[in-house]
């Protein structure tokens, strides 16, 4: 209405809006006492988009990038409090948010990995894990693969089983994207899926090394486990989740909303997706 409005009439510009002229300048003269009046309206929109677990530093990065906003992010902060919104907290209390299969008595490889969860380039460095979610007296099993260089989800499995079906059926479906994975490092922990012999004849045959954590030590995987917990809290933790169904929608949502909608920092406010195109383009 106010890019048109120097082109046409206003009074057949809200006849073809279909909204009444004075509510129009009522919205002007709303707009005229609160300059932010707008920024505070796509703040809202953000936070509602996101189901409210947001905060001001994630929404600063969505306003550049769904409204070419540039806004400092104490401003963000300040007008969030007025508008009496507030992000969702994230568990802050440190314990294994992925679901620690029995330990065998297979094979154990030496930690590559070392905790540099940097890469160079893509299919260099891939995380994997596997986590559960319980709903009543049921449980889903959920196997991740993660590239380390731009954080996207290369290939995830769900099963109502945790065994080593479930891991190698995540790498079957990498492998089908991915052709070329010579001298990749795969790391996990020492789940018994990962220290079967299937495991371990899996991969050498695709060119990939294996990198294992410390026994108990989660923060050797630490990337993963950082996903894990933001899946749980904005994608599971919210919502009253009442079957298996449901709860296996909104995982497989959540990880195409981190790949193609969930810009980051660290990738100069790109998704996974978006930063992994710039390199092809």
């Amino acid at each position: 209405m106010d890019e048109l409005k120097g082109t046409q009439s206003v009074k057949g510009l809200c006849t073809y809006l279909g909204i009444s002229r004075s509510g129009y300048y009522a919205y002007l003269k709303r707009k005229d006492s609160d300059p932010d009046q707008e920024l505070k309206h796509n703040i809202r929109v953000i936070y509602e988009q996101r189901d409210k677990t947001v905060g001001y530093r994630r929404i600063q990065d969505e306003l550049y990038r769904q409204y070419q906003y540039v806004v400092n992010h104490k401003k963000v902060l300040r007008l969030m409090r007025e508008l009496g919104i507030q992000a969702i907290i994230r568990r802050k209390n440190i314990h294994r948010t992925s679901y620690e299969a029995a330990v065998s008595d297979g094979r154990v490889a030496e930690n590559l990995l070392q905790r540099d969860f940097t890469a160079s380039g893509p299919n260099e460095k891939w995380v994997t894990d596997v986590t559960q979610y319980r709903i009543a007296d049921n449980r889903i099993y959920l196997s991740v693969i993660k590239d380390l260089w731009n954080s996207e989800i290369v290939a995830y499995h769900i099963s109502h089983r945790n065994d080593n079906p479930l891991v190698l059926e995540t790498f079957g479906k990498a492998f089908e994207i991915h052709k070329d994975v010579t001298g990749l490092i795969v790391h996990s922990d020492q789940g018994s899926q990962y220290t079967s012999h299937a495991y371990h004849d899996m991969l050498p045959k695709v060119g990939a090394k294996i990198s294992m954590s410390r026994r108990g030590n989660c923060y050797d995987n630490a990337s993963m486990e950082s996903f894990f917990s933001h899946l749980k809290v904005e994608a599971l933790y919210p919502y009253d989740i009442r079957n298996i169904e449901e709860a296996q929608r909104r995982i497989e949502e959540f990880i195409h909303f981190y790949n193609h909608n969930r810009a980051q920092r660290k990738l100069n406010k790109l998704t996974p997706v978006e930063y992994r195109r710039q390199l092809a383009a």
